[in-house]
């Protein structure tokens, strides 16, 4: 049988990959005819992976229910498209998954980087190890490979609803890009410590594959949010669920590692700090791996597994990181790195990777305080947006006022004279006049507000100046950092001004919200390829237009559950956000309308913090 076949070639994949880590560090000092061996080796190692899987897409595209995975989690009426998508809808074959881009990250390092290249050839023994690592876990713990025999059911049991959606399909994936991209300056890293070739310039050795791997972890980040916001009838962007700020804390440290690669790269400073950095994203990786698998946390997001899978993942999660960490401990007094004065572009990006460092630690203590209390009192408790925002928002504040302040700032230390007709003085004022209005426009008492407006609109205000005024502009840091501003302002506004109501509405009757008038016209049962639905039908009257949405509730053939499919309205400005409730006893509708303002801007910063990555990723090839 193909799944058989599937199976085998995992299997030899892993050992093969064994094979690879132990000869290039038993030929770690060896001849070029051992690093073309080593060099091949792993490539026939992932050519035995990619293989295996695309066996298993093809299975599951072809219904064969006799392997259990795709019989618990695909179904024949599914499109194409979401039979393949099923593969990551769960533990088992999102672990495949996770593997596969571990490996294929592997691989094209392994294509790019020449075979003298030592540094290299130990590098991908250490990603070798790691594979083998994971493929002994997918297939001792965690194999997609089992059978349903000698019968196989005549049709699967469908994906999880929620998950038939084209975002959400691409999320994960994404989102695992980003994740196991870091394992290349992870693992160059640590190679760079064993060898000492400490005249030898890593960091940009590895700087377009950091880039790269953060903007698929930032697209990853941003699909997650805008599926929430629109498929799970939340209406928000962020709900500091245990899983999303697993993935945040990787986020946070790979832009630190980003930046400080940058400084690392042109001036050889604070070299330590940047390797440290590396071994710190792919290790925050791994616990978001060992957080989302293990099922010592309850999240819409997480896999619920059983203990030995956890204890596994723990175990070999900290062999790997304890040992890079000894590692670099003990190569630690031969790095040498220039230092940096005090005023200098070097020391405001070093401040604010100690600021980044801040809300990594902060999100840890939220995500893990809960079970550590859970454990010693036996008692469940939470931690949520009021803890986080009392931290993020005051050293978000602390970081932008250190952006601004950086433009002002050369390479080599000086510091340019701030005058009263300078971009940054005009930056100030219009920031200033901006925030008043607000101010006195909607009556904001929240301090912590007010100056995140103002710090948002200096930022978005003095790189516009540095967009119409430099005779150069680096247009990488500029749609970064100008993403940056419009992400503060935008989540700032949405805070303040979005609203939600919920109606009681009978057929034909309208209510009005905020200045917008709601009538419920009418209420159809329709019948879908894989579901019943309850469809509403509501006209909606802003005063400007009219229009009708149309939110449903569904519910699933096979699984039985039933999911709430929201309508939204977009404007310019704000989004109209509506989702049908249950029927009350007196024949009444329940209907909750939400008004989000400035929402879309926050995905649009997103996308523009994520476009800077090409920029750095082509000012990187032409330097090289």
């Amino acid at each position: 049988m193909l799944i058989n076949l599937s199976h085998y070639m995992s299997i030899l994949s892993g050992a093969s990959f064994l094979l690879c880590a132990c000869l290039s560090f038993l030929f770690i000092k060896q001849a070029d005819a051992s690093k073309s061996l080593i060099k091949n080796i792993f490539s026939n190692s992932c050519y035995l992976l990619f293989i295996s899987f695309g066996i298993y897409v093809y299975l599951a595209i072809s219904d064969d229910f006799s392997v259990e995975y795709i019989a618990n989690h695909s179904n024949s009426n599914l499109p194409v498209f979401y039979k393949i998508s099923s593969i990551w809808s769960a533990h088992e074959g999102s672990m495949f998954v996770w593997i596969l881009f571990l490996a294929i990250w592997g691989y094209f390092f392994n294509l790019h980087k020449p075979s003298n290249d030592q540094i290299k050839m130990t590098s991908i023994g250490i990603i070798s190890l790691i594979l083998f690592g994971f493929m002994v876990f997918l297939l001792l713990t965690s194999s997609p490979f089992t059978q349903i025999l000698p019968l196989a059911p005549e049709n699967g049991a469908d994906i999880n609803p929620v998950l038939q959606d084209p975002a959400l399909a691409m999320h994960p994936p994404t989102l695992y890009l980003g994740y196991v991209g870091f394992v290349i300056p992870f693992a160059y890293s640590i190679s760079f410590l064993i060898h000492e070739e400490y005249s030898y310039s890593w960091e940009r050795a590895i700087r377009s594959w950091s880039v790269i791997a953060w903007s698929f972890l930032t697209i990853g980040i941003a699909l997650g949010s805008w599926w929430a916001y629109y498929e799970l009838g939340w209406g928000g962007y962020w709900f500091w669920d245990p899983v999303e700020n697993v993935a945040l804390m990787p986020w946070l440290a790979a832009t630190a590692f980003i930046h400080s690669l940058k400084v690392s790269a042109d001036t050889r400073a604070h070299r330590s700090w940047t390797i440290l950095l590396a071994l710190l994203v792919f290790s925050l990786s791994l616990f978001g791996a060992f957080i989302v698998r293990s099922g010592i946390i309850d999240s819409v997001h997480s896999f619920a597994n059983d203990p030995e899978r956890g204890l596994y993942l723990l175990a070999f999660c900290s062999i790997i990181v304890l040992s890079s960490l000894f590692i670099y401990a003990n190569k630690y007094e031969k790095l040498s790195s220039k230092k940096s004065t005090l005023i200098s572009k070097q020391s405001f990006i070093s401040i604010n990777n100690i600021l980044f460092i801040t809300l990594i630690f902060s999100t840890m203590l939220g995500v893990l305080y809960p079970l550590i209390f859970e454990y010693l009192y036996n008692e469940k408790i939470s931690v949520g947006a009021p803890f986080y925002n009392s931290i993020y928002i005051p050293i978000t504040i602390i970081a932008a006022v250190f952006l601004v302040f950086s433009i002002e700032i050369n390479w080599n230390g000086s510091l340019s004279k701030i005058k009263l007709l300078h971009p940054l003085s005009f930056s100030i004022i219009f920031a200033f006049v901006i925030t008043l209005y607000l101010y006195q426009e909607f009556e904001i008492k929240n301090i912590l507000l007010l100056i995140s407006l103002f710090v948002g609109y200096l930022i978005i205000i003095r790189y516009l100046f540095v967009l119409f005024m430099s005779k150069y502009i680096n247009i990488a840091s500029f749609c970064a950092h100008f993403g940056l501003g419009v992400l503060i302002v935008a989540i700032s506004l949405n805070s303040l001004l979005s609203s939600e109501r919920v109606l009681n509405l009978n057929i034909n009757e309208t209510k009005t919200y905020k200045g917008i008038n709601i009538t419920l016209e009418q209420i159809k049962v329709l019948n879908g390829s894989n579901y019943d639905s309850i469809k509403g039908f509501l006209k909606v009257n802003d005063g400007a237009n009219q229009y009708i949405l149309e939110p449903e509730k569904r519910r699933y053939f096979v699984r039985g559950q039933i999911t709430t499919e929201t309508d939204i309205k977009v404007t310019p400005i704000k989004d109209i956000y509506v989702t049908l409730g249950d029927q009350l006893d007196d024949g009444s509708w329940i209907v909750n309308i939400q008004l989000n303002y400035f929402i879309r801007y926050i995905w649009a910063s997103m996308i523009m913090m994520a476009l800077a990555s090409l920029f750095i990723i082509s000012n990187t090839r032409r330097q090289s």
